[in-house]
Parts: C-alpha cells; sequence; structure tokens
C-alpha cells in the first residue's frame, strides 16, 4: 500500500511543502531543503541504502546522502521543505509508475521513495539534450515532490501525440513517454531563434510536466545584467547573439 502522506503547499513563486507526520511517519528530503521542524521529529543522515545508493543519487545530480525525517513523538509534527531558488513544488504519485525529471528536480518525498540515475534511452538525447545523458529517475510508492524554476505546466499526452519542447524546461515526464531530441531545421533559425539548436520531443502516452524558467536560464539573465554592459541587458539572438555579447 503506497504510503500517503499529510502536505500543504504554501507560497506563490517561492513555494514550501509543509508534511504533517502522524507518530512513527518518516519521510525522506535532500540535505539542506529543511526549513524548520516541531518538536518530536529527529533527523537522521545517511546513504539511504549503502554506497552504491548514495553513488547513484550523486550522479543523478542529488547529494551523496539523504536526510530522513521521523516523527518520534506521540502526536502529529510538521516539517517544512523549500528549494533553494524560486520556482513551484510539484506533488507527483508514483503510483502510476516510475518518473524521469531533471537531475536536480528532487526536494523531498515519502519515506519508501528511491533516487537513482537512469540513462536515456537515446544516444542522441542523452548528447544534446538540456536534461543530459543521465536524468533521475524517481521510484516506489506515494509521493515525491520536485522542484521546478517559475510555474509549472502539466501536459497528459495522448497515445502518439508529440509535444516539442525547450531542451531546458522539461521538468520531467513518465516512464512512458518517448524522449528524444531533434536538431533545429533552418539556418537562420539556428543563428537567430534564440532557441539553440536542439528541441526535445516527448510522445505519448503518458504525462509530462514543463517549466516557464528554467534556472540556467534565469542565472544567465542575471549574470548578463550584472556584466554591466547595457547590449546585455537584452537577450541576444540565439548563438550568434549570445557570441557577440560575449556571453
Amino acid at each position: 500500500m503506497a504510503d500517503q502522506i499529510d502536505y500543504e503547499l504554501r507560497g506563490d513563486d517561492f513555494q514550501a511543502v509543509l508534511i504533517t507526520l502522524d507518530s512513527g511517519e518518516s519521510v525522506r528530503a535532500e540535505p539542506g531543503a529543511m526549513m524548520w521542524m516541531e518538536d518530536g521529529i529527529e533527523m537522521d543522515t545517511s546513504t539511504g541504502g549503502g554506497l552504491m545508493s548514495g553513488l547513484k543519487r550523486k550522479i543523478a545530480g542529488e547529494s551523496f546522502f539523504i536526510t530522513s525525517f521521523t516523527n518520534n513523538s506521540n502526536s502529529r509534527s510538521v516539517v517544512g521543505f523549500a528549494a533553494d531558488y524560486p520556482g513551484k513544488i510539484l506533488p507527483v504519485d508514483l503510483a502510476r509508475g516510475s518518473i524521469l525529471c531533471q537531475r536536480d528536480a528532487y526536494l523531498c518525498s515519502a519515506h519508501g521513495i528511491e533516487v537513482t540515475m537512469a540513462f536515456s534511452k537515446r544516444l542522441g538525447a542523452g548528447f544534446f539534450g538540456g536534461e543530459g545523458f543521465i536524468l533521475q529517475k524517481l521510484t516506489g510508492q506515494g509521493l515525491a515532490f520536485i522542484h521546478a524554476g517559475g510555474h509549472i505546466i502539466e501536459r497528459d499526452l495522448q497515445q502518439g501525440e508529440r509535444l516539442r519542447i525547450d531542451t531546458g524546461c522539461i521538468v520531467g515526464f513518465e516512464e512512458s513517454v518517448d524522449y528524444n531530441i531533434e536538431m533545429v531545421k533552418g539556418v537562420k533559425t539556428m543563428l537567430f531563434g534564440g532557441e539553440g539548436l536542439f528541441m526535445a520531443t516527448l510522445r505519448g502516452p503518458g504525462k509530462c510536466w514543463v517549466q516557464t524558467t528554467p534556472f540556467s536560464r534565469f542565472a544567465n539573465r542575471v549574470l548578463s545584467a550584472a556584466g554591466g554592459s547595457t547590449g546585455q541587458h537584452k537577450r541576444g539572438g540565439g548563438i550568434l547573439g549570445q557570441f557577440l555579447q560575449g556571453d
């Protein structure tokens, strides 16, 4: 039976998740994600299953260690988690099956959820996709909470339905969804379109989640504005524009 946890999302652009634990109940979280916890909750940091478990998480973009929070009191207690950059928190029920997501998406989960690495099915997707050759794979029974930049949009793709997405905007997708990378058509579009050389292609059936503001894009804009040049305050026209601006 799935481990159903009681939670509440707080905030808008800087969201947090508050999880209420019954006596003896536990949740796991990425180290550093905890905001606060009430009396009775105890922390325990470990590899979560031995050396190989820690290594798999590290390769998947998470910490080598994982922290468990257990309510050792006789009453219900609350622990809160938040990510380290602006965005939304998405609760995902893994009862439908495993999901693949970007490398730093995992925030916290029910105790039985495992975070491991997953290689992309196709070589092209691995070398050229914004999510990289290695993705995070979340497996188990219960809820997992993933974090993404900006707003999260959910799409439920039907059998054979195809969606082309900017590689950096993918948050995650169900394992049933086919993931590949295709090159943008047209030389002018490649150089001046501002979207890069490649796009991700997701083909149903299954759910996928898209983020409006990937952290890498947000960070690049902040660095560009901090450069002090007026020209750097505007988004460059693709690869050529970025080269001319010195990005």
